[in-house]
């Protein structure tokens, strides 16, 4: 075999110039040329040598014997599950390179990426780095002398050339902690590999001295590593986590893992979720156990991350993986990926009892509320809010709930219809979980990849066994409101807004601390042309007493003078109150349900 570290060119002149047939040469030497383009090894050591200053320390070593002239390395921009440019590299410190114990030269050529020289001979080299980690987020990492979490997006380099390879990781736990818990295959001791570079991003660390608790899901293991105190029943704990993962697996059939880490962060305040291949990070406020809504909470988040296993991790937008870490991976599916994953965990607590049907119903009319409440539905797409995310989702401003929608709040209720509309296409013989099975065994086991915007559609309709083209028009890529009425009344329920009967005053907008905070398209206090920031100082003459209070005994038609200072100058706006435009959507049984409203209605809600 070629020495690669030999003179490629040189190499070429001597070995056209056999009597070798020329077609066996070109044969050979596509073969030659294709075993030296592939992932060559690359190797991490993260060790943490002064917790309380929050750096992780990384030495990561290249093998580039079959390299010329540099290697490039590169800190990623983002991380899978957050749509957002979060710009790691500005957390990296003191890069330097070396070989053999000699330094030799390393350059940043951009704002992620370093490159390194490379002579005849060299071997190998490694790259040691600082990485400031202070930021308590599933979507970063932190540490501390209480523990550490590492997302490898926000730590470690990555060789692009290598990216197809093996990527292997070894943690140096500082002397006080005693555990590391990660989905990543062990390959001994405090040893890890990742097949690729996305297997390795997708694989949190914590280490510490957290708790670790087992339980298996048709047999394959799953593990909670449990950071930080909490007042929780583990017992019941784990049997509810366990139950919902089953109620999980059923929605696909098939459970595409053969281990399973949940990574729970319990804070004084915490909430949100990361999903990964094999596991997943969540962060909860500590005293959520210990109230029956902080607990339904937080197994609804677990769920939430858990079922992601399938929809964005398997069944996933074509976008969406193989990744580019460095710019922005655009699709119109995350209401798919991210609000139908946020739909199917109410589903699967309900489907498990561990949340009645009741409360269910009644979260799903306050869910819809919610939604039609938000002046943005009318103004951004379920698809564009799904594409801009990037620029919208995780940067708001005072004016995001008049200009855009959640893609999860809004895919939640799409998913909730689309649901309806498939039970009712079938008369009661197909459901959203075979639009999962079929994706599933489609895209993912059979053509390895993920589906184009027109796949999606189609497989909707191909479940239905009808056109579900104009729904996707109108109500996906189209911000007209669902017939939500109609559709109930196919299931022997009443849609009602209950504000409708009542007499409510509305100004529309938010008070914080004297200042305000929020203004609603439409409403009085827009019209009249108060602003965000402006701050309070009376109304009609008097002190401001916040809003509730303002308007307990006013009604519509009366008038407010709100007496404000912005930017240092006072100013008056005279403000009538509204009958509110928000909704209060109630969901009630029929007194008497057809047999065929109740058989779509067992298909959808089951027994519970």
């Amino acid at each position: 075999m070629l020495d690669y570290t030999a003179d490629f060119y040189n190499f070429t002149k001597i070995y056209f110039s056999t009597n070798i047939p020329m077609n066996l040469k070109l044969l050979l030497f596509s073969v030659l040329v294709s075993f030296c383009t592939l992932a060559g090894p690359i190797k991490h050591q993260i060790s943490m040598s002064e917790p309380f200053s929050h750096y992780f320390e990384v030495k990561t070593t290249v093998d580039v014997s079959k390299e010329f002239n540099f290697i490039d390395l590169k800190m990623a921009a983002w991380t899978p599950g957050s749509y957002l440019i979060r710009e790691f590299a500005k957390n990296v410190e003191s890069v330097t390179a070396e070989s053999n114990g000699q330094k030799i030269a390393i350059s940043k050529i951009n704002k992620n990426t370093w490159r390194v020289a490379l002579t005849a001979g060299l071997k190998q080299i490694s790259v040691h780095y600082r990485v400031y980690a202070y930021e308590m987020s599933v979507r970063t990492s932190f540490l501390d002398d209480a523990h550490g979490y590492i997302n490898p997006a926000s730590v470690l380099m990555y060789a692009p050339k290598f990216a197809a390879g093996p990527q292997e990781v070894s943690i140096i736990p500082h002397k006080d902690f005693k555990k590391v818990s990660t989905a990543m295959k062990n390959v001994g001791g405090f040893n890890y590999i990742a097949k690729n570079l996305d297997e390795l991003i997708d694989s949190p660390i914590e280490i510490g001295n957290h708790k670790v608790w087992e339980f298996k899901v048709n047999n394959i293991p799953h593990q909670i590593a449990f950071y930080g105190p909490a007042k929780v029943d583990s017992v019941k704990f784990l049997a509810d986590v366990q139950k919902m993962a089953e109620e999980a697996q059923k929605v696909v059939g098939e459970h595409p893992c053969d281990h399973y880490l949940f990574i729970i962060h319990n804070l004084n305040r915490g909430g949100g979720g990361l999903e990964h291949l094999y596991s997943t990070t969540c962060q909860v406020t500590r005293s959520s156990y210990e109230t029956p809504k902080g607990y339904q909470g937080i197994l609804n988040l677990l769920a939430h991350e858990y079922f992601h296993l399938w929809n964005v991790k398997r069944i996933r937008p074509k976008a969406l993986g193989p990744f580019d870490y460095e710019n922005e991976n655009y699709t119109h599916n995350l209401w798919f990926s991210e609000g139908i994953t946020s739909y199917y965990a109410d589903v699967i607590n309900q489907r498990t009892g561990l949340v009645s049907t009741a409360d269910y119903i009644k979260g799903l009319g306050d869910d819809i509320s919610g939604v039609e409440n938000t002046p943005g539905n009318q103004v951004e797409s379920a698809a564009e809010s799904s594409w801009d995310a990037w620029i919208k989702y995780y940067r708001p401003n005072e004016n995001s709930r008049n200009s855009t929608v959640s893609y999860y709040d809004k895919g939640s209720l799409l998913g909730g219809v689309l649901n309806m509309w498939i039970i009712q296409q079938t008369k009661g013989a197909k459901c959203l979980d075979d639009v999962f099975k079929f994706l599933y065994q489609t895209y993912y086991l059979k053509a390895g990849r993920g589906f184009t915007d027109q796949e999606l559609e189609d497989a909707f309709s191909k479940v239905a066994g009808a056109s579900a083209s104009d729904f996707f028009k109108t109500h996906i890529y189209g911000v007209k409101t669902p017939a939500y009425a109609s559709l109930f009344k196919a299931f022997g329920y009443q849609f009602t807004d209950a504000n409708l009967a009542k007499t409510v005053p509305y100004i529309g907008v938010s008070v914080a601390g004297g200042r305000v905070t929020s203004v609603y398209k439409g409403g009085a206090a827009y019209v009249a042309g108060l602003n965000v920031g402006d701050e309070v100082l009376k109304v009609n003459g008097a002190d401001f007493p916040g809003i509730d209070k303002l308007l307990t005994d006013k009604k519509p038609g009366d008038s407010l003078v709100f007496s404000v200072k912005r930017d240092g100058i006072e100013r008056t706006f005279l403000v009538a109150v509204q009958q509110t435009p928000l909704k209060a959507f109630v969901i009630e049984s029929e007194a008497s349900p057809s047999e065929a409203s109740l058989k779509l209605r067992h298909k959808w809600l089951g027994g519970n």
